[in-house]
């Protein structure tokens, strides 16, 4: 028995050499194309550029899809006319983002977008966390028109998993809302 006890002692000491070093950090490397955008050709009452690296889909309604297909998701276009309803289409709006407050860790809006000169009004909302849609805004004339676009992913809500591929779609969003134009 004694001889167990000691050859295990012995086992101890000569096992426990060197310093243990933890693995360093490992950071998943994605790279993305340089966004270039073009102007889509299809029968809407609005008009703005999106990316060469999608796809759109026409829907019915003037609703589009917007699909990148590398990155299993879609920017979604819904399109309402203004007819006196105005103050409703943009509380739907924000009920809809604020929906998501079930598994968002926080909800944040960027400054108020506006460009008097197109006459493009609107506002965009961060969806921080795992809700089924990151990003959001909506943009009216105040008159006439009113679209709202949400990002979503074909995937079950990982926020951290797809943070790098939400920032570049958002860059993307940011654009469609800063070339949109109405057509009268």
């Amino acid at each position: 028995m004694h001889r167990y006890v000691l050859m295990l002692l012995v086992l101890a000491f000569v096992s426990c050499g060197g310093e243990t070093i933890p693995k360093p950090k490992a950071y998943l490397s994605l790279s993305y194309p340089e966004n270039k955008y073009e102007k889509f050709e299809v029968e809407r009452p609005y008009l703005f550029e999106v990316s060469s690296e999608s796809t759109v889909q026409e829907l019915p309604k003037n609703w589009l899809k917007i699909k990148y297909p590398k990155l299993k998701a879609s920017v979604d276009i819904t399109y309402r006319p203004v007819s006196n309803n105005l103050k409703e289409l943009l509380m739907e709006a924000e009920k809809l983002v604020f929906e998501h407050t079930i598994k968002a860790d926080n909800i944040s809006n960027t400054e108020n977008f506006i460009d008097e000169q197109k006459r493009v009004f609107g506002r965009m909302f961060f969806i921080h966390g795992n809700a089924a849609s990151q990003v959001q805004f909506h943009v009216t004339d105040s008159s006439k028109h009113f679209l709202k676009a949400s990002l979503f992913f074909y995937t079950k809500p990982n926020y951290d998993s797809v943070l790098p591929a939400v920032d570049y779609i958002k860059k993307d969003m940011i654009h469609m809302m800063e070339t949109l134009q109405w057509k009268e």
